[in-house]
């Protein structure tokens, strides 16, 4: 909970060392209308296009149907829903206003990672490894890129290990314009239960990480937050088309500094394409058509990004018409 709160400044509060306000006051000014769906506990802003719900100490936003993670808690300060103003600059605006803070890039070369390999099996479900369903996911996703036009370079094409500096390394060094990391979850508890996908990107400079397990207490920057708001924005578009093509569960949008993300010199992500400990999920990731239609679900998600962020095409040359003088005879008669 956060405690210890002080007014300031117009309509702002001060929570444990960071600015929060008002989540009504800021819809306001973003042309969205605000109601509390649950009294003190949800709040939604809305309007034609957009729809965001803000549950109260919850570290999460909901964004058109995709949890999106913060890096601070949603608050209620006696009937008024607040929101931290960094996880409005680091989570909320590059989503909902993209064109105001990305700099048009042309998507030509992407980077597929098949998570693990060789020694490293990653997540074993009986006989089943993670590594083997990585690599097929990355083979499918490669070909239904290639046929969308992509360049597509791989980290791995067999079994083998490949130690995890050389990965986004190997996709600056062929000039990659997105890095994609492919894994399988797994659970200790809940296996019936828990379920679907979820698409990380690099944690913000100054916040902890959704799942910060042995990150330790280094917050500053890496070379992948040179590209964070790009990352967001395709780690989004990513998770949106995952849930709506798939019909999945929504795990969200989440935050880490795996080496993999924090060593990228490009837009990337990291996607857990369901959990093998699921008995339902799980069988569906060991088929080659589901993995297909994930693969198809993937490059959907890509195209989205590579529309909001590609540069605009060239306005065609259309000469000006001149109409002939009376008594001429016209262009058109020649």
């Amino acid at each position: 909970m956060l405690v210890h709160a002080a007014a300031h400044g117009s309509g702002a509060f001060r929570f444990n060392g960071q600015d929060y306000v008002p989540v009504a006051d800021w819809a306001r000014a973003n042309g969205l209308h605000c109601v509390w769906l649950k009294r003190g506990n949800e709040m939604v802003a809305t309007n034609r296009t957009t729809r965001l719900v803000f549950d109260v100490d919850s570290h999460y936003v909901e964004i058109n149907g995709v949890q999106v993670a913060l890096s601070f808690p949603i608050a209620n300060q006696k009937g008024v829903a607040l929101v931290a103003q960094f996880d409005l600059d680091a989570a909320i605006r590059p989503l909902l206003f993209p064109t105001r803070y990305f700099q048009p890039a042309t998507i030509r070369t992407i980077c597929l990672d098949p998570g693990h390999g060789g020694r490293d099996t990653g997540n074993r479900v009986g006989w089943h490894y993670e590594k083997v369903y990585t690599l097929a996911l990355a083979a499918e996703l490669r070909d239904q890129l290639r046929k969308a036009g992509f360049n597509v370079i791989l980290t791995r094409t067999k079994d083998t290990y490949v130690e995890l500096p050389d990965r986004p390394a190997l996709a600056d060094q062929r000039g990659a314009d997105l890095f994609v990391s492919l894994h399988f979850n797994a659970t200790p508890t809940g296996k019936d239960m828990v379920e679907g996908p979820q698409t990380y990107c690099i944690t913000p400079v100054g916040a902890s990480s959704t799942d910060a397990q042995g990150e330790g207490s280094n917050h500053g920057p890496t070379p992948a937050n040179r590209d964070e708001d790009e990352s967001l924005l395709f780690a989004y578009q990513i998770q949106k088309s995952l849930v709506e093509n798939l019909d999945a569960n929504d795990r969200g949008v989440r935050r880490a500094r795996f080496a993999v993300l924090r060593d990228a010199r490009m837009p990337a992500i990291l996607i857990e394409g369901g959990y093998m400990t699921n008995p339902y999920e799980s069988r569906k990731i060991y088929s080659s058509a589901y993995r297909r239609q994930m693969a198809q679900a993937i490059v959907k998600g890509i195209l989205a990004f590579q529309k909001l962020t590609s540069p605009l095409p060239p306005v065609p040359f259309v000469p000006k018409y001149h109409p002939a003088k009376s008594g001429g005879k016209s262009a058109a008669s020649h």
